[in-house]
């Protein structure tokens, strides 16, 4: 897979992918059908394995090449010793997990650095969709109240509060709309939160 190709299939994971140094070890915790994977080991000649749940993403992953380990994230990283990787990925997977501060802390211990990203629920048409009363669906939250696998919801100032009661440093945040960074007033106008993260010493 190609720079072009992943652009097309995810934009988002395009921009992140750019973090990741290549021949890189990553971990990525949530990997659905390994598609960022994918990319890092052919465009960047990274290794690693996926973390994922669901048989039919387990089963994609395998078909591209992809090591996976079907685990439930909630369940930790004990499978890793402390720094086994460069780089610990939790794209848009985060904010459907019970226990995000545990699961924060291991990605700092098993990892380098981490790259979390997760739907900002501070972008306008979520805040405009709850001053009608209702609850957001969008791109980047596409379900309905009652189907949706996110139990968590946060906004980019609540996630830099969060890692900063964790002990973990913030070395960068970006706001994504489609993939592209937004600058001017970024947790108003962007739908993704990105989070560069390592250990604080």
């Amino acid at each position: 897979m190609n720079v072009q190709e992943l652009k097309q299939l995810r934009p988002d994971l395009a921009f992140i992918a750019d973090w990741v140094k290549p021949q890189s070890h990553v971990l990525d915790v949530g990997c659905g059908d390994g598609v960022m994977l994918d990319y890092l080991q052919s465009a960047k000649q990274c290794s690693g394995y996926g973390i994922e749940i669901a048989d039919d993403k387990v089963l994609a992953c395998s078909q591209r090449g992809v090591n996976v380990i079907q685990q439930d994230m909630e369940q930790g990283l004990h499978l890793f010793g402390d720094q086994s990787f460069d780089t610990v990925l939790c794209l848009s997977s985060l904010q459907m997990m019970k226990n995000v501060e545990d699961l924060l802390r291991d990605i700092a211990r098993v990892g380098r650095e981490s790259i979390v990203s997760f739907p900002n629920f501070g972008y306008w048409p979520h805040r405009t969709a709850l001053l009608r009363g209702k609850m957001p669906v969008s791109k980047s939250l596409p379900y309905e109240w009652y189907d949706t696998p996110n139990v968590r919801c946060a906004t980019i100032y609540d996630f830099a509060d969060l890692a900063e009661d964790v002990g973990l440093m913030v070395t960068e945040c970006v706001a994504l709309h489609e993939g592209k960074q937004i600058s001017f007033l970024p947790n108003l106008r962007g739908s993704l939160a990105v989070f560069r993260l390592c250990k604080r010493t």
